[in-house]
């Protein structure tokens, strides 16, 4: 048995929910394919002031990897990184979270991407930012994963990873990075499901698509129409597409089972097969918004894995995603999984109320 308490206003709700679970299947498998990124982090104020960075890691699909290992999902990462520092701590970074990396390719002549990540102090200099924003500078041209390409889908790697797989996650950043990179998401979305899920996050990035600008629509819409799971922020959907209306969204997408449309900080629509629900965002103090798209993903997709109902699946995105914006890199480190569910469980009044803390999110007691 569970004991939740929740803040919600200043006051303290209390709820004994019993989350034991009697499955005794296997544990679900995903794979996620696409570039990481070593991360420095700046000292907050103008970035030509930062004399130390702090070294950490990034990269859409390898935040959602990390994601799915915390919630009881065996996940792997596809990529490729450069023969160098930064490639052997990203691999090592997310092996000791339980990410598989045996797929990923060493390239011995390009580097692996990296980027900074500039913090505002708030000290109104013309080259600060605001206090807790953030800004990130990207040195990706030529890296590693921009040479990713149907032939690290053949390696006998990640085959067998794919193979054994129950579900496949990558991004539209993947697809931007490079032709050939474009061409092992094409294979992707084209592969036998043979039972397995195919995840799709549109993560629209006009500068990575540089002198492709043109084809980026139409590989886009590709990708959302031939995938089963497909998550779309309501502002890229409407740059990409002409609308970030969730219901037109779903008559212009209506192939993917799963659709969900991150409105805006307040609310996520979910729509599976002819069922559609809407669930509110918790209530926060936010810390930094990187990350939190890559988490609402992967918390979705775990509780997808697991077998919950569809506003269930959508609570435990938001719930990820709230670990992520009160945390201070890119990475969310989540609750225990028990706690998860038990907020998940929770009734609409209840959820309405909750007060996501990092310090206070629940307590949990054994009875």
């Amino acid at each position: 048995m569970v004991i939740l308490h929740w803040m919600a206003g200043g006051r303290k709700g209390r709820r004994e929910i019993d989350v034991t679970s009697s499955t005794t299947s296997p544990r679900p498998r995903a794979v996620t394919i696409g570039e990481g990124l070593a991360v420095l982090v700046a000292r907050p104020g103008p970035l030509e002031d930062s004399e130390n960075f702090e070294r950490t890691a990034g990269g859409a699909e390898a935040n959602v990897a990390t994601v799915l290992t915390q919630l009881a999902v065996d996940a792997a990462w596809i990529s490729r990184v450069g023969d160098d520092g930064f490639g052997r701590y990203l691999t090592g970074h997310l092996a000791t979270r339980g990410v598989d990396v045996s797929a990923v390719v060493i390239d011995p002549t390009r580097p692996t991407a990296v980027y900074v990540k500039e913090r505002g102090s708030g000290s109104g200099r013309a080259t600060d930012l605001a206090e807790r924003a953030s800004r990130m500078l990207y040195y990706r041209t030529g890296s590693a994963a921009s040479a990713l390409s149907t032939a690290n889908l053949a390696a006998s790697a990640a085959a067998g990873l794919l193979d054994r797989c129950g579900l496949v996650h990558f991004t539209g950043i993947t697809t931007a990075l490079s032709a050939s990179a474009t061409g092992l998401t094409e294979a992707l979305v084209a592969l036998p499901r043979r039972g397995r899920l195919v995840s799709f996050d549109l993560n629209y990035r006009p500068a990575l698509w540089a002198a492709r600008i043109e084809q980026a629509a139409d590989v886009l819409a590709r990708h959302v129409r031939g995938c089963d799971v497909v998550f779309l922020g309501a502002d890229e959907a409407g740059a990409v597409f002409g609308t970030d209306d969730p219901d037109r969204l779903r008559v212009l997408f209506p192939e993917p089972e799963h659709l969900v449309v991150k409105n805006n900080e307040h609310s996520v629509t979910g729509f599976f097969g002819a069922q559609r629900a809407e669930v509110p965002a918790l209530g926060l103090e936010v810390t930094e918004r990187i990350g939190a798209g890559d988490a609402f993903a992967g918390g979705y997709l775990a509780a997808l894995l697991h077998g919950r109902p569809l506003a269930q699946r959508l609570r435990f995105g938001h719930l990820c995603a709230a670990a992520a914006l009160t945390g201070t890199g890119d990475v969310a480190e989540l609750p225990a999984p028990r706690t998860l569910a038990a907020l998940a469980e929770l009734d609409e009044s209840a959820w309405g109320r909750v007060h996501y803390r990092r310090d206070v999110v629940a307590e949990n007691v054994a009875s």
